[in-house]
C-alpha cells in the first residue's frame, strides 16, 4: 500500500491513522491483560469460590486453549468481513465476558466467561497484527506495527500487576469489572477511530500446514514459542504461591513486587528491541532456565525479589523476539506465519498453566518453576541447534509459491545476522 492508499484508509488528517493504530494497540493491551489477569488473583479467587490454586489456574488454561484454536480460525473465517466490525465485536465480547466473571456466583460461570475471553483474544490478536499497513503511510508501517504489538508485552508485564493491585485493594471482582470497563472504552475508541477495513486478501487453511512443512524457520519458531511460553506460564501462573511459600514474602507485598516485575519487563522489551531474534532468544531462554531454577530453591525475601526482577527483564524480550523471528522466517507470508505464532503462543499459555497446576497440586509449589526451568533449557537447546543448522549453504534453492524457500530453509535476511 502506498501513502495515498493509507491516507484514504484514514481520511481527514494524518493523526487519524496513528490514533487508529493506538486504538488497536489498546485493544491488544486490554485483551492480553484480560487473558492473564487471574495470574495475580489465583489465591483470592480460589479462596472466594472454594477451589484450589491448581484448579483456579484453569482460568488461564481455558482462554489460552480457546485462543489458540481461534487465532487461525478467525483469520481464515473472517476473511470476507470488514475488519473494523470484527474487531469491535471481539472487544465487546471480551468486555461482556469480564463483566459476567465479576458477577459470577460460582467458579463454573467464571470458567464459561473465560472461554469467551479466549475467543476474543485469539481472533483479535491474529487480525490486528496485519492492520498497520492499512492505517498509516508505508514509510511508517514498521513503527506502527511495533506499536500494535507493543500491547502484548505491556499487558504481560504491567496489566497483570496493576490488576493484582486493584484486586487487593477492592477485591478480585473489582479487578474483573475494571477490565470490562476498559474493554467498553476500547470499543468506543475503535468505533470512533478505525476506518472501514474491508478484506483485501483471504488466507486459505492450506497455507498454514504448508508453512510448517516447507519452512524450517517457521517450524522452529513455533517449537521455540511453545517451549518458552509453556515454561514461562508453568511458573508465572503460580508466582503468588511461589513468592509466599518459597521466598517467604508476605502476601501484602506481592502486588508491589509484580509491579517491579512489570517495570523490569518493559526494560527487557526495549533491551531486546531490534536485536537479532535468535541470539536474544538464546540468551533469554538460558537466563530464564537459571532464574526459574533458583527461585524454586532459594529461600528469603531478598533472593526472591532479586530473582523476580531478573525474571521480568529476561521475559520482557520474548514477544518482540518471537514476532521478529516469524517475520524474518517468512517475509512474504508474514500474516500466515504470525497466525501460527499467535495460535501456539496461546496454546502454550494454556499448557503452561495446566502443567504448572498439575505440578503444584501433585508435587509442591517449587515444582512449577522447576518445570518451567526444564522447558526453558529445552528452548535454549532448540534455538542453538536451529542456529547451527541455519549456517548450512542454501544458495540456488528455488523460491516456494508461498514466499518461503524450499527444502525447509529460510529466506536469507541480512539483519538476521
Amino acid at each position: 500500500m502506498n501513502d495515498a492508499d493509507a491516507d484514504a484508509a484514514a481520511p481527514g488528517s494524518p493523526w487519524k491513522g496513528w490514533a487508529a493504530v493506538a486504538a488497536v494497540s489498546l485493544g491488544i493491551f486490554c485483551l492480553i491483560t484480560s487473558e492473564l489477569l487471574p495470574v495475580g488473583l489465583l489465591t483470592p479467587v480460589g479462596d472466594s469460590l472454594g477451589v484450589s490454586d491448581g484448579t483456579a489456574g484453569l482460568m488461564v488454561t481455558v482462554p489460552g486453549l480457546v485462543a489458540g484454536f481461534c487465532a487461525p480460525l478467525v483469520t481464515v473465517g473472517a476473511g470476507r468481513l470488514d475488519r473494523r466490525l470484527v474487531l469491535c465485536a471481539l472487544i465487546a465480547l471480551m468486555a461482556a465476558a469480564n463483566l459476567a466473571a465479576a458477577l459470577a456466583p460460582g467458579f463454573a460461570v467464571v470458567l464459561a466467561a473465560r472461554l469467551l475471553v479466549g475467543v476474543s483474544v485469539g481472533g483479535f490478536w491474529a487480525i490486528a497484527g496485519g492492520l498497520a499497513v492499512r492505517l498509516v503511510p508505508e514509510r511508517h508501517v514498521g513503527r506502527a506495527t511495533a506499536l500494535v504489538f507493543g500491547g502484548v508485552p505491556t499487558a504481560s508485564v504491567l496489566g497483570v500487576p496493576a490488576g493484582t493491585l486493584l484486586g487487593e485493594l477492592g477485591g478480585w471482582r473489582t479487578a474483573f469489572a475494571a477490565v470490562a470497563a476498559l474493554g467498553f472504552l476500547t470499543l468506543v475508541a475503535l468505533l470512533l477511530l478505525l476506518p472501514a477495513l474491508p478484506a483485501d486478501r483471504n488466507i486459505r487453511f492450506a497455507e498454514l500446514p504448508a508453512l510448517l512443512r516447507d519452512n524450517r524457520g517457521v517450524r522452529a519458531g513455533v517449537i521455540v514459542t511453545f517451549l518458552v511460553v509453556t515454561g514461562q506460564f508453568a511458573a508465572y501462573t503460580f508466582v503468588r504461591p511461589i513468592l509466599r511459600d518459597v521466598s517467604g514474602i508476605d502476601a501484602g507485598y506481592v502486588s508491589t513486587l509484580l509491579l517491579g516485575y512489570g517495570v523490569a519487563g518493559v526494560a527487557g522489551n526495549f533491551l531486546a528491541g531490534a536485536r537479532d531474534a535468535r541470539r536474544t532468544l538464546l540468551v533469554v531462554s538460558a537466563a530464564l532456565t537459571v532464574v526459574l531454577a533458583l527461585i524454586a530453591v532459594l529461600p528469603g525475601a531478598v533472593a526472591g525479589t532479586a530473582l523476580l526482577l531478573a525474571w521480568g527483564v529476561a521475559y520482557g524480550g520474548v514477544s518482540v523476539s518471537l514476532q521478529s523471528w516469524m517475520t524474518r522466517a517468512a517475509p512474504r507470508a508474514a500474516e500466515a506465519a504470525s497466525s501460527l505464532m499467535v495460535a501456539m503462543f496461546n496454546f502454550a499459555i494454556a499448557a503452561g498453566a495446566l502443567v504448572g497446576g498439575l505440578a503444584v497440586d501433585g508435587i509442591s509449589v517449587p515444582a512449577a518453576p522447576l518445570t518451567g526451568a526444564a522447558l526453558m533449557l529445552a528452548a535454549a537447546v532448540t534455538v542453538w541447534a536451529t542456529s547451527v543448522r541455519r549456517r548450512e549453504p542454501t544458495a540456488g534453492v528455488p523460491d516456494h509459491p508461498l514466499g518461503v524457500a524450499r527444502a525447509g530453509t529460510e529466506v536469507p535476511n541480512k539483519a538476521d545476522g
